[in-house]
C-alpha cells in the first residue's frame, strides 16, 4: 500500500470555487484508475483555502502511473496547479503499539 497526504493552498480567495469543483471532478477519474484503492479530498471549515487530499494506492508504481491518467492531465494540471501551493507527503498510518500490522 502507498498513502499519500496533498496539503494544498489555494493562493487567490477568488479561485477557491474552482480548485473545490475541479477536485470534485477529479475523484470519479482518480477511483477509477488501476491501483485506486481510495481517494478523498477535503476542504477546511476553519480555512476555505486550504485543501487535503488523503490518497491510498495499491503501490507507488500505481500512483505514479496516476500521473498520466486525465484526473492530472486534463483537470489537475491545467485548473488547479496554476491556483495553488502544495505540500505532497507519502505518508504511513500510525499504528499503536498493540495492534498487528501486515504488510
Amino acid at each position: 500500500m502507498f498513502d499519500l497526504i496533498v496539503i494544498i493552498r489555494v493562493s487567490e480567495t477568488t479561485n477557491i470555487d474552482t480548485v473545490a469543483d475541479a477536485l470534485s471532478r477529479m475523484r470519479p477519474l482518480c477511483l477509477s484508475e488501476d491501483g485506486c484503492v481510495s481517494w478523498e479530498a477535503y476542504q477546511s471549515h476553519q480555512e476555505p483555502s486550504r485543501f487535503v487530499l488523503v490518497e491510498h494506492w495499491a503501490s507507488r508504481a500505481h500512483w505514479e502511473a496516476h500521473d498520466a491518467g486525465d484526473a492530472i492531465q486534463k483537470i489537475y494540471i491545467p485548473e488547479i496547479m496554476p491556483r495553488i501551493e502544495r505540500e505532497v507527503h507519502p505518508s504511513m498510518r500510525v499504528h499503536s503499539k498493540h495492534e498487528t500490522v501486515t504488510a
